[in-house]
């Protein structure tokens, strides 16, 4: 019999169309996007591996990723206690709590929550928007989430760089206009770009989301790969994306 979950106010549940797996996610606050989705089919998980995602939110990116891979456990950290809790619902929504954990806590202090060096790839969908660019939402949830409220893209790669292993894997989607200065804060921390793939809506339009992989303590060597095709046309996804969402 399918579990169902008991819903608060302002909460539905969404069918992930992988697995059979389900999310909760609310009606007025910050859902997971199509970043989040990409990120999960872009990121290399290899049999027996722990991974962290940082600034987990809803839950989304463990819970694909163990649908995706053969990771052996994967811990999303959230600040927000409400939005960590509603991730720890999905989790046991989908029978998951052997495999995925949700940890409340601040990615400033992550260091501090998890041993360093603990986990062999790490991911991030991290606030995209500094305080120069765009306005701040005025429900509290959607700032946190889109804009650096709590968080720095430099806080967000220092706590990847402290808990990834040496020679692991840390996984970003952000926005190409910061790219430089990501590609700076990475090398900073001694986390070196391998692999970038940007993401376009259409094929004549420029990038709007791009893919990073580093890793800890690599060479110097980076490869630019084919980029992603968000739809055919108007309203038809290309094929990569109903592979990357399982249709």
């Amino acid at each position: 019999m399918r579990n169902e979950p008991t819903l608060l106010e302002n909460e539905r549940v969404d069918d992930l169309e992988r697995n059979g797996y389900r999310i909760i996610q609310r009606t007025d606050g910050f859902c997971f996007g199509m970043d989040a989705v990409l990120l999960s089919g872009f990121a290399r998980v290899g049999p027996g591996e722990q991974v962290l995602d940082l600034g987990t939110g809803t839950g989304i990116i463990p819970i694909l990723l163990e649908a995706k891979t053969e990771g052996r456990q994967f811990t999303g950290l959230e600040i927000q206690e409400q939005v960590a809790d509603m991730a720890r619902r999905s989790v046991s929504l989908n029978h998951l709590e052997d495999k995925v954990k949700i940890v409340t806590g601040d990615i400033k202090e992550a260091d501090r929550i998890f041993p360093l060096a603990s986990f062999d790839v790490v991911t991030s969908n991290p606030p995209y928007m500094n305080d120069a660019h765009g306005l701040k939402n005025p429900g509290e949830m959607k700032a946190i989430s889109r804009h650096e409220v709590l968080c720095t893209l430099e806080d967000v790669v220092r706590s990847a760089a402290r808990l990834v292993k040496p020679g692991g894997r840390f996984y970003l989607v952000h926005r190409p206009h910061r790219l430089i200065e990501i590609i700076t804060m990475l090398t900073k921390y001694r986390l070196e770009p391998k692999r970038i793939k940007f993401v376009h809506p259409f094929i004549d339009r420029e990038a709007n989301m791009v893919l990073i992989e580093a890793v800890r303590g690599g060479k110097s060597m980076v490869r630019i790969e084919k980029p992603v095709i968000v739809f055919k046309e108007p309203g038809v996804y290309s094929d990569e994306i109903r592979d990357v969402y399982g249709y």
